[in-house]
């Protein structure tokens, strides 16, 4: 077995990036990285300080700095993206540990992630300018109109699905060819560029997209009005080159002289005065402890694993869990980072195919390839490697909508048999357990099906591990603690088998279900519903599309933590705009939505503020931009979940 059949294609590219770096940069015609300058010397106050300058962060700053007269820093805790970060084909270089993302592991699970090393995954979440929108895999979903109805129905007005399309519609600049039907919903003219996956002989996305009108689904525009069915990909990519928010809306606004853009710059806490209102925030940068003033409000856009670990350094949360950390407590905010959902992926339903199609890992290092990307900006890196699609469905049996998926079905011409020993490690999967179910099939043309949960039951918690600001926070999804997540997973599995044995497939590609039993779950007779059930509770993970966790909703909810406005209950002057404030996780992929309520939020802040309503006000209190020197306490010992 040569070395390439063993490690495939979208597993080499770590071993072969500084080469693979060399090459891009070397030529002038090759990509380069963008430059995002920081101030010289920061100011002591701003009217705006951003926490985060991700895939919200970068939206939020480039719309607020639109208002010449408004000073707006961005801190952000990563540098500005690598270059390799700039092509689409190397997005899975982001799934291992590295300084452009924040590389936290989840909380062992008590009900799934069974063949998982220590029952836990990687959470590669962005830790660079563009955030996770720099790293991901680029592909622009909206999620269901009836998320955003439903957000509405909670008590959040303003936000159902009549009301956010004009922010999608605003953010969205799409490039591909003109539409019929569903043209009214797409924007043309927003800086977040979006295409289709272009290429001839896309054999397996066709295929995809005939097994769903063999078995009764229409092929849809997700973007459009209806959701349900088959569809081929659209990707946030211009000019094959990635096209993230740093890109698409920090880089236009870094020349307004009234926009600083500090980089390497963790936030520790918010700063409150004894009305209770954010003044400011203590940031380290450079070895020092600093301090920055707002004089109009604070923004967390540190994302759903992030800006509820500030919120609770800050003194906000539920007393006893502060209490815990000896934490004073500024408000009782019990919320505060209850309510996680992510949508689970389900890895490992992997099919061969016939010969006459083609293998990716035998031609997608030809020097042509590389040579057509770093010229011409043409051939395979230019998206995501590999051919796809996706469907959405409603799989489970009891009443309700219809038209409302649960699952989310996503294509890839190649499967987790094919992808090699490196994908035990990006995933976290228990290395001899893969090897013992995949190894024979290393190097072999293949295919996967993976259904994501759209609507999880399951709710989680992110907790502080202790008082430390640069401790990561203790993320538990709590998996599958609902009896029904496991159920739907199982109806998606078996949607998925009846793709695999569509005409398309079983004859047009030659697909065969791979059918070893898998280890631990060889008691149940093989597609049973017993022996699907225990294949979710093994194989099953995250797809780090974590939300909710800063839930925005009324006052009479007693575990809201931001009104409809994006304002924190029990204090002043402070907002959150990212993930973390859905009440409800959106029906797919999240950046578009996330996006949205960057841009929704930018017109709520200038609504507010532009009428008058109220004038800044410096804060007095401490010593804007005075160092410290940095002296974090002690970890305590332990872990504290609040979850009931």
């Amino acid at each position: 077995m040569t070395l390439l059949n063993a490690l495939s294609v979208r597993w080499l590219v770590p071993a072969v990036l500084p080469f693979l770096r060399l090459l891009l940069t070397v030529f002038p015609e090759g990509p380069h990285p963008d430059h995002y300058p920081s101030p010289s010397t920061p100011r002591p106050d701003y009217d705006f300080v951003i926490v985060g300058g991700g895939t919200a962060g970068s939206a939020l700053a480039g719309r607020l700095s639109e208002v010449p007269e408004w000073r707006v820093l961005l801190l952000e805790a990563g540098a500005a993206p690598p270059v390799e970060s700039i092509v689409p084909g190397f997005s899975r270089v982001f799934y291992f540990p590295s300084d452009n993302n924040w590389a936290f592991n989840l909380h062992p699970q008590r009900h799934g992630l069974l063949s998982y090393s220590n029952r836990s995954s990687p959470v590669p979440q962005g830790r660079v300018l563009g955030g996770s929108s720099a790293i991901n895999g680029m592909l622009y979903v909206r999620g269901n109109r009836r998320d955003f109805d439903n957000w509405a129905s909670l008590g959040n007005p303003g936000w159902d699905y009549e009301s956010v399309l004009p922010y999608f519609k605003k953010s969205e600049g799409y490039r591909g060819p003109p539409l019929q039907d569903t043209e009214a919903y797409h924007g043309r003219e927003g800086p977040l560029t979006v295409v289709p996956k272009k290429g001839e002989h896309l054999q397996y996305t066709e295929a995809f997209l005939n097994a769903g009108l063999q078995l009764g689904f229409k092929t849809v525009d997700p973007t459009g009005p209806a959701q349900i069915g088959f569809a081929p990909t659209d990707y946030t990519i211009r000019g094959g080159e990635r096209w993230h928010t740093a890109r698409a809306y920090l880089k236009p606004a870094a020349r307004r002289p009234n926009l600083h853009i500090l980089k390497r710059a963790t936030v520790l806490r918010v700063i409150f005065n004894e009305h209770k209102r954010a003044v400011g925030v203590e940031y380290k940068h450079k070895g020092k402890v600093w301090r920055v003033s707002a004089a109009r409000e604070v923004v967390l856009s540190a994302g759903a694993l992030l800006s509820p670990k500030l919120l609770m350094l800050s003194g906000l949360g539920h007393p006893s869990a502060l209490g815990l950390h000896g934490i004073p407590v500024v408000a009782d905010v019990p919320g505060v980072g209850q309510n996680l959902q992510d949508h689970m992926c389900l890895y490992g339903l992997t099919w061969t195919v016939g010969p006459h199609l083609p293998n990716t890992a035998k031609d997608i290092f030809s020097p042509k390839q590389i040579s057509d990307y770093v010229h011409y900006r043409k051939g395979a890196f230019t998206s995501p490697i590999g051919q796809f699609g996706h469907a959405w469905a409603k799989v489970s049996e009891e009443s309700g909508d219809p038209n409302w998926p649960d699952i989310q079905l996503y294509m890839a011409s190649s499967g987790l048999a094919q992808e090699g020993v490196l994908a035990s490690v990006a995933l976290g999967l228990d290395k001899q357990k893969y090897l013992d179910q995949y190894a024979p099939l290393f190097g072999t043309t293949g295919m996967t099906i993976m259904p994501y949960l759209m609507r999880p039951k399951s709710r989680g918690s992110v907790v502080l591990r202790s008082r430390d600001p640069l401790d990561p926070p203790v993320v538990d999804p709590n998996y599958l603690s609902h009896p029904d997540d496991v159920h739907t997973l199982v109806n998606g599995i078996k949607l998925a088998l009846k793709v695999g044995k569509t005409p398309a497939f079983a004859k047009g590609l030659g697909a065969q279900l791979y059918k070893k039993p898998l280890w631990g779950c060889a008691g149940h007779a093989f597609g049973s519903d017993d022996y699907w059930a225990c294949f979710v509770r093994n194989m099953a993970t995250t797809f780090y599309h974590f939300a909710g966790t800063c839930k925005m909703g009324p006052a009479t909810d007693s575990f809201s933590v931001v009104d409809h406005n994006l304002r924190v209950r029990g204090v002043a002057g402070l907002r959150v705009v990212d993930a973390s404030v859905m009440p409800v996780v959106v029906s797919g992929n999240p950046m578009a939505a996330i996006i949205m309520i960057a841009e929704k939020a930018a017109d709520l802040i200038k609504e507010e503020w532009l009428a008058g309503a109220a004038e800044p006000q410096y804060s007095p209190s401490g010593h804007p931009h005075q160092h410290h020197s940095a002296t974090p306490s002690p970890p305590s010992s332990g872990y504290h979940s609040i979850i009931s």
